[in-house]
């Protein structure tokens, strides 16, 4: 797999806007319709909680579920598309410029799952996260999606089981999506530090809005 040219601390270059997401906290970026977006881990083996919303209308978002009845797969490679919950396309799935594991089968987590495992008191959640973010861009209100689990190592077994494996994206990893729809893109750094997802503990990770012009195969 051919690493990108363009690393963290590197010229800018074709980069429109960059954000960066602290380890245990979200972000939210708007997107265009055409515009390419690169997220990258960081500082590596950190799982990243993406969300999409229509920007004029945010009771439509990409949806993991109807993603998988469009594609028949668990999750789209490269060059398809994840749809929205009223299966129209909304992001295209450019560049993976990691080891390639990600899932679409794990609900973001929320107070609740850390209640379930033990805490005792506040912790931090990718719910929260998602919610802080897109109430900030005046939505109180929202469904909170299924999201894409970027850089997420769920490997499922042959019975159905499946285990929680430590992320294996090295530092500078990324993968690279491009809006089909204007999109509130909602990014979080996973807070999860119960079981070994984000190995050692959670990190950072950094969006990346590009021009049009950079998405693969556009002149």
């Amino acid at each position: 797999m051919t690493k990108s040219s363009e690393r963290p601390g590197g010229p800018p270059g074709d980069v429109l806007e960059r954000v960066v997401v602290p380890a245990r906290e979200g972000r939210a970026i708007q997107v265009g319709a055409g515009e390419a977006v690169r997220i990258i881990d960081l500082e590596g083996s950190q799982v990243g909680d993406l969300f999409a919303f229509v920007a004029d209308d945010v009771a439509e978002y990409a949806s993991a579920e109807h993603t998988r009845v469009a594609l028949s797969r668990l999750f789209p490679r490269v060059g398809e598309t994840f749809v929205t919950n009223r299966r129209r396309s909304i992001l295209r799935f450019e560049e993976d410029d990691s080891p390639g594991h990600h899932d679409m089968l794990c609900a973001a987590c929320d107070p609740t799952r850390y209640a379930t495992l033990g805490v005792v008191g506040w912790h931090a959640s990718c719910e929260e996260n998602l919610r802080r973010a897109m109430a900030g861009l005046g939505h109180a209100q929202i469904e909170v999606p299924q999201p894409i689990n970027l850089f997420m190592h769920i490997p499922v077994a042959a019975d159905g089981t499946f285990g929680w494996e430590p992320a294996p994206s090295a530092p500078g990893d990324s993968v690279t999506l491009r809006a089909e729809l204007d999109v509130l893109l909602v990014l979080s750094a996973c807070p999860q530090d119960l079981n070994s997802i984000n190995g050692p503990g959670p990190t950072s990770l950094a969006i990346e809005r590009l021009g049009i012009r950079n998405v693969i195969g556009a002149s």
